[in-house]
């Protein structure tokens, strides 16, 4: 197939070229052009800020997609930009958002597609939630896929996933110092983490599956886990088992309201996913840690 990808250059949108491109598809990836896109993708450059620029940009390939996928689609105005310019080049769109749209306060365990409250402030979640809305109110001949991730994870990503450890830079050297991991709670709040190529490939697999056009899909990996079993399972890896002091809730979460989408159960219901016959993420937990950390270790000095 002939695939665009919006990003290219990214964690996430990096790694998809790069599996698309060995499963032997042909691969155009958009980006702004400060980071190198896989071998073997054929770059197209344009900020997204920019309408006028994009529009050349996609006129300029000359290119009939049999796919996009938009890995990098943030608000309502970039979901109209897809709306409005992809339709002359492809009629599939595989978008990712984010398990973020939902209302912390709110949340089932596991939690499905359906809410009863998403996200309303001016936020990263909310954003995304009003990216969807578009998508979901829009007429066109675009056949859209939406998919919620939560914490991905793999070659490319930051380690940790729960404060004060998320996304920490040295989470493997303190560890390794045995150094005590700060958990709030002590870490009992559940996570489903998704390996960076199980998203990659599950998004790749439900391009020619119509069951898919115009749904949304929550996604997560094959495990869903205690926060503090993740750092426990990375201490099992580096051969050093982590010691948890427990941060007290009370109180947390209104001074740190950033962490809101953090400090609640993160787990989801894939049947819906499962039922439209789509390649299930089937990487355990382990194995793509054992991944996550060659990759780090490979990349230090």
């Amino acid at each position: 197939m002939k695939i665009l990808i919006i990003g290219g250059s990214g964690q996430l949108s990096g790694r998809l070229a790069e599996l698309a491109i060995e499963a032997g598809h042909e691969i155009w990836t958009l980006s702004r052009g400060r980071r190198p896109v896989p071998r073997g993708a054929h770059a197209l450059t344009a900020d997204r800020s920019d309408n006028a620029a994009v529009r050349t940009a996609l006129q300029g390939a000359a290119v009939t997609w049999d796919a996009a996928i938009d890995c990098i689609c943030m608000n309502p105005a970039q979901a109209q930009q897809d709306l409005t310019l992809l339709p002359a080049h492809t009629g599939r769109l595989i978008v990712v958002s984010t398990d973020s749209v939902y209302h912390p306060h709110h949340k089932q365990t596991p939690q499905a597609e359906d809410a009863p409250c998403y996200m309303d402030d001016s936020g990263y979640g909310a954003m995304k939630r009003r990216m969807e809305e578009t998508f979901l109110a829009a007429g066109t001949s675009l056949r859209w896929t939406i998919f919620r991730p939560g914490h991905i994870f793999g070659p490319g990503f930051l380690l940790g996933c729960f404060p004060e450890h998320s996304r920490q830079q040295g989470l493997l050297q303190h560890i390794r110092e045995d150094q005590p991991l700060r958990l709030v709670g002590g870490g009992k709040l559940l996570i489903h983490p998704i390996f960076v190529d199980d998203l990659a490939l599950t998004m790749l697999d439900c391009i020619d599956n119509s069951r898919t056009h115009n749904q949304i899909f929550c996604i997560g990996g094959p495990e869903a886990i205690p926060n503090a079993a993740y750092y426990e399972c990375i201490g099992r890896i580096v051969g050093h088992p982590v010691t948890i002091e427990a941060i007290p809730d009370d109180g947390y979460l209104e001074a740190h309201p950033e962490y809101s989408g953090h400090l609640c159960q993160r787990s989801y219901n894939l049947s819906k996913l499962r039922n439209a016959g789509v390649r299930m993420p089937c990487i355990p937990l382990e194995e793509g840690l054992r991944r996550h950390i060659a990759w780090l270790d490979g990349q230090e000095p």
